[in-house]
This record gives structure tokens, C-alpha cells and sequence, in this order.
């Protein structure tokens, strides 16, 4: 059960055939193949106790993930700590993830690789499994003219044997401007979308104003939960986002609410997934909050591959029972044995409040108070 805002009372999600959500008819484009639109859910990897991928977690994953109602999956993304694993091994996630997936939903493949050879490589591989499309990030380390960022996308285009969209995540890698998606999006038709992670409302505006009377089958697709809702009101078609993980149900909700032009209800959602997206990014080295709430749902995910310091693990243990707090009033989870404290959506201060309210209620339990 989730609790629905602005209700008397939790509203039941209804298990429906395929998930719990009915999923809208997807339009067929191109030869046949779908536009890409929804919420598709950038993949967390589990590890076993060696630190290897935890193949037998990982399709437990996906085949959950699809159950409660995602679109599609996205493998190899940021939230897939792609850099984090070699190239056989992120050939084998995405093997993994199209034999489970079983057609299900399409697989868009990360193929962020560092070079044109290796992305086109990584490209006819994924072909190959059966994944829908790849998403490759732009060039990354150095940062790049628009005109040389244009190149290194149309040299990828023209020899590509899947569709491939474009990934705008500015904080790492040399930013996409419009022009050039405009560009690429008019000279390319294996060039069928974008994802962009700025979280930029004015400039997923400009790109659709830019580029969709030309292309109507081209996606525009958001990497920032933080304004989901709003990128839908202005005509994202759907989004890839890390909180996902946790919480796929809330975010398929979020996005037939507003594909129902019911905004008002979505961004009642929009501001509780925002607590929760906040808890799980800021005070975490991503992907690692977003790792311990969907550890919460019940998936046992590893140490990830980036070394902690003693103090790092300890202060995520008091972190995540934030999360478990904020799930459970999504009723999604138990509240902790201790119950939750009060929370004032300034994360520093709910962990502190929280630590005190559990040993208080040890002290309680003990007969000390």
C-alpha cells in the first residue's frame, strides 16, 4: 500500500496483469519499434561477498523493477556505476539484464565508453543481446566545443547498428547544447532521443521547442526526479531516474497521474519524492543512498566497488534509518523497532534526531528511563 496525499486514508496500488499497474499502449515508430516514453530505471548493480556482480540479485531486480511497473531498464548508466566496471563486465550486466527482461520492456543500454571504436563496439554488442537502444554520454575528461561534440555523435551515428540516444549529464562530461541536438536530431534518424540530467526545465523547453515539430517520434527524456512532474507538464516524454530503484511504484504514479492531466495530485507526489530524493543523494557518495533505500525493499545489493572509510559506513547506517523512515510513510516498508523521530527535511538534523529518538528508546527498553 502507498499512502496517497491528500486522502483520508492509504490508497491501494491494484495488481493488475504484468504488475501492479496497467501500462499504456506504447506507439509503434520506425519500422515497428516503439518510441522510447515512461519511466525506465537506471539499474543498480548487486555484488556478492568477492565484489563480483551478483547475477542471480540482479534478475530478481529487473524482474521486480517490471513488476511494479517501469517501462523499460537502463543498465550501464551513472546509477550503474558503468566507470566503476570493466568492459566484459558491463557487456555481461547487459547481457543479463535483455535475457531477463525477456522483451518485457525495452532495454535502453548504456554505452558510455571513452573512445568512437569502443562506443561502437559496446553498440553492435548491444544490438546483438537484443537491447533496444544505447545511450551514450558525451565525450568525458576533456571538455569539448559544441562542434567537436557534434563529430564525435554523428561519426557514432552514421555507423551505429541500433538507435541511439544522446546523454546530456553536464556535471561529468562536455554539455550537449541545442543546436546540436537539433542538429543531430535532423541529419540522424538512428539519433531517436535524449536524456538530460541538468534538471533544466527552461532548457528541456528549448530542446523540444527546437526539435520536435521535426521529429514527433523523437524522446525527450528527464534524468532529475527532483522536477518530474514538471518536465512532464511541459512535454518530456518520461525520464530515467536513480529513485526508481526504491520507489519504481511511486514514479510510475507520478507519470500516469500527469499523462491523466491530473497535476495536481502528481506534484503531491512530486514534493514527497523529493524528501526522499534528497535524502538519498546528498548526504551519500552516489549511488549509495539510492543503494541502501532499495536495500530497504529488500534486495541485497553488496559493498559497492568504491573503498569506505569506517566513519563513511557508520554514518550510513544512521542515514538509512532516515530512508526507512520516509518509506514507511510511502508504506512501503516496517517503520525501525524504535520508531521514527519527527523529521524536518534538513537531513543533518533527522539523522542526529533520529540516533537520539533510537537511544532513547533503547534506554526505554532497557529500564533506564
Amino acid at each position: 500500500m502507498l499512502a496517497d496525499p491528500g486522502r483520508a486514508g492509504p490508497r491501494r496500488i491494484q495488481p493488475r496483469a504484468g504488475g501492479l499497474v496497467r501500462r499504456t499502449p506504447l506507439p509503434c515508430i520506425l519500422g515497428g519499434l516503439s518510441k522510447l516514453e515512461g519511466i525506465f530505471a537506471p539499474l543498480l548493480v548487486p555484488l556478492d561477498e568477492r565484489g563480483q556482480i551478483n547475477e542471480a540479485e540482479l534478475r530478481r531486480f529487473v524482474s521486480w523493477l517490471i513488476e511494479r511497473g517501469v517501462h523499460g531498464v537502463y543498465p550501464n548508466g551513472s546509477t550503474g556505476e558503468f566507470t566503476r566496471f570493466t568492459q566484459e563486465e558491463r557487456r555481461r550486466i547487459v547481457q543479463v539484464v535483455t535475457s531477463e527482461a525477456g522483451g518485457r520492456v525495452p532495454v535502453l543500454a548504456g554505452a558510455a565508453e571513452a573512445n568512437v571504436k569502443e562506443t561502437l563496439a559496446a553498440c553492435e554488442a548491444y544490438a546483438g543481446m537484443g537491447a533496444r537502444a544505447v545511450a551514450i554520454v558525451a565525450p568525458f575528461y576533456y571538455k569539448l566545443t559544441p562542434e567537436s561534440v557534434y563529430a564525435y555523435f554523428a561519426e557514432i551515428a552514421r555507423s551505429s547498428p541500433i538507435d541511439l540516444t544522446l546523454y546530456n549529464i553536464p556535471m561529468f562530461a562536455s554539455p550537449i547544447d541545442v543546436p546540436t541536438i537539433r542538429r543531430l536530431a535532423g541529419e540522424f534518424p538512428r539519433v531517436i532521443g535524449i536524456k538530460d540530467s541538468s534538471g533544466d526545465l527552461a532548457f528541456m523547453m528549448r530542446m523540444i521547442a527546437a526539435v520536435r515539430p521535426n521529429r514527433p517520434d523523437f524522446s525527450f527524456l528527464t534524468g532529475w526526479e527532483a522536477v518530474l512532474v514538471p518536465m512532464l507538464m511541459i512535454g518530456c516524454d518520461g525520464g530515467t531516474h536513480a529513485s526508481s530503484n526504491a520507489v519504481p511504484e511511486v514514479t510510475r504514479r507520478m507519470y500516469d497521474l500527469s499523462r491523466a492531466g491530473r497535476y495536481g495530485e502528481a506534484m503531491q507526489w512530486q514534493y514527497r519524492i523529493l524528501e526522499l530524493f534528497d535524502a538519498m543523494l546528498y548526504p551519500f557518495e552516489f549511488p549509495d543512498g539510492f543503494r541502501a533505500a532499495a536495500e530497504l525493499r529488500g534486495f541485497s545489493f553488496g559493498r559497492g566497488r568504491q573503498p569506505q572509510t569506517s566513519a563513511q559506513r557508520s554514518d550510513r547506517a544512521a542515514l538509512t534509518s532516515v530512508l526507512q523512515c520516509i518509506l514507511a510513510d510511502f508504506e512501503l516498508v516496517n517503520r525501525p523497532a524504535a520508531g521514527c523521530a519527527p523529521r524536518i527535511r534538513q537531513i543533518e538534523d533527522d539523522k542526529t534526531e533520529q540516533l537520539v529518538w533510537q537511544v532513547l528508546h533503547e534506554l526505554e527498553k532497557r529500564g533506564v528511563l
